[in-house]
């Protein structure tokens, strides 16, 4: 008999994690109930998927008797558990509250990579994943990115591994999950609306850390400064990757290194994770810039680690042409090439995309809603790289007070403004750039949608 059976569970949030949660709990037998804060008009979609499923509805708002009534509560990732004043009151009631992603691992058969980071999570799951597929082994990809892992449970389980990308608002309540590979791709300011402190914001990131044993692999980045004190508070075992060589950096690290590096001078990837040095020429990597070596490195050592074999990882780093919305090149239009960064919401994907352009003058578009963060660090960059910056949507003021004096600057009114001026102010072999620093939600419902509608836009020019 489930342990869910008859159980009274309150879901927090009808997203995509809640409606997945959702039809698993029912088939398990639960008497489930969703609230939400919106509008029953605002959540057609998800309704939608629901169907006709046997679930209870509260819409526009929570109130006590449901939250207290329930025997467990799961939050969605898109619900801030560290100011809502239902859910501390809950815990206190000694009400168990969880989240889509500790259901699930409590029910997972297979092995976990779980990747985490500030940038690069979803280029990395996606790569490991391939890097499973390329040698014919089965594996679910997904978490953050696209399909919740509850929905995989939901069907069977099919696959030897679970890739899973997990975000900061995923692990806020992680307690139960046990990774054979932990991921860290880097860290920096981000979420800080949410947060308020980088030192919340790396603690939460710190939980998947924290939850790896003696047994878990964790996948570090040396390059990142945080990330390397992470090998200091750690059960696991760390494997590095690095765009330096070992020998260059001396002492005990290179001595004993166990990871990945980089040799620019063979253009390969090098790395020390089996018995033998095994190394991976990149010649027909079509991913530029060097976050995305780091993000590729990772992604080796991960899929090495767990059995995928040299030949198979190979044949992905041809293969692999990357994602929608990550450096994406859109068409090149009179001399003049586009290239949609949309997924750049912070200060260090948009610094890490300036840089993958080693010579061309760029044109960036930049803006959206701010994360409460501080784009003084960007100055440098924007100084060296950027020929023109065009600032569009909420964050535009703050972002012109600390760029506007290092590149010809721009405020415009809308977005279709934006990618107009960009066109009619570039010459031959310029880049335009869309690469916000910012979240999408003052104008579009998410990253996708800006990505996309920046498209058309340069596609009709």
């Amino acid at each position: 008999m489930s342990k869910f059976k008859g159980k009274k569970v309150l879901i927090v949030g009808c997203g995509t994690s809640g409606v997945a949660s959702a039809k698993f709990l029912v088939k398990q037998g639960a008497r489930v109930m969703i609230t939400d804060s919106k509008q029953r008009t605002e959540l057609a979609d998800s309704l939608k998927e629901l169907g006709d499923l046997k679930v209870e509805f509260e819409f526009g708002g929570h109130t006590e008797k449901s939250f207290f009534g329930a025997e467990m509560i799961l939050v969605s990732p898109g619900v801030n558990i560290l100011n809502h004043q239902l859910l501390q009151q809950a815990k206190l009631k000694g009400i168990p509250v969880t989240s889509e992603i500790e259901l699930a691992v409590g029910e997972l058969e297979q092995p976990l990579i779980g990747i985490t980071g500030t940038n690069g999570k979803s280029t990395v799951t996606t790569l490991v994943g391939e890097m499973f597929k390329s040698d014919q082994k089965g594996a679910f990809v997904g978490g953050n990115l696209g399909t919740p892992l509850i929905e995989y449970i939901t069907a069977g389980q099919s696959g030897q591994v679970a890739v899973c990308e997990l975000s900061s608002y995923q692990l806020e309540l992680t307690e139960r999950m046990v990774p054979a590979v932990a991921i860290f791709t880097n860290i920096d300011q981000d979420h800080l609306d949410r947060y308020g402190t980088m030192d919340a914001y790396i603690a939460a990131k710190k939980r998947l850390l924290k939850v790896c044993d003696r047994n878990s692999w964790v996948v570090l980045n040396y390059d990142d400064a945080v990330l390397k004190t992470f090998a200091d508070d750690n059960q696991g075992k760390v494997v590095w990757f690095t765009l330096k060589n070992p020998m260059d950096i001396g002492g005990e690290f290179a001595e004993k290194f166990f990871g990945a590096y980089y040799d620019a001078s063979k253009n390969s990837v090098i790395t020390k994770v089996t018995a033998q040095e095994e190394v991976y020429p990149l010649e027909q990597f079509k991913l530029f810039g060097d976050h995305n070596k780091q993000n590729l490195m990772a992604s080796i050592c991960a899929a090495r680690i767990m059995g995928v074999s040299q030949q198979a990882i190979q044949n992905c780093i041809t293969s692999f042409k990357g994602l929608s919305h990550r450096l994406e090149y859109i068409r090149k239009k009179d001399g003049v090439y586009f290239f949609n960064d949309s997924k750049a919401t912070n200060i260090q994907s948009v610094q890490a995309s300036l840089q993958a352009f080693k010579r061309s003058p760029i044109i960036l578009i930049a803006g959206g809603k701010d994360k409460n963060m501080d784009f003084v660090p960007l100055a440098p960059i924007v100084k060296q790289k950027v020929k023109l910056l065009i600032l569009v949507g909420e964050a535009k003021e703050k972002l012109n007070r600390a760029l506007g004096d290092y590149a010809e600057t721009y405020l415009v009114g809308t977005f279709e403004e934006a990618v107009l001026m960009s066109f009619q102010k570039s010459r031959n072999g310029d880049v335009i750039l869309l690469s916000p620093g910012c979240s999408s939600q003052d104008m579009f419902r998410d990253f996708e949608e800006r990505g996309d509608y920046f498209k058309k836009l340069v596609n009709q020019l």
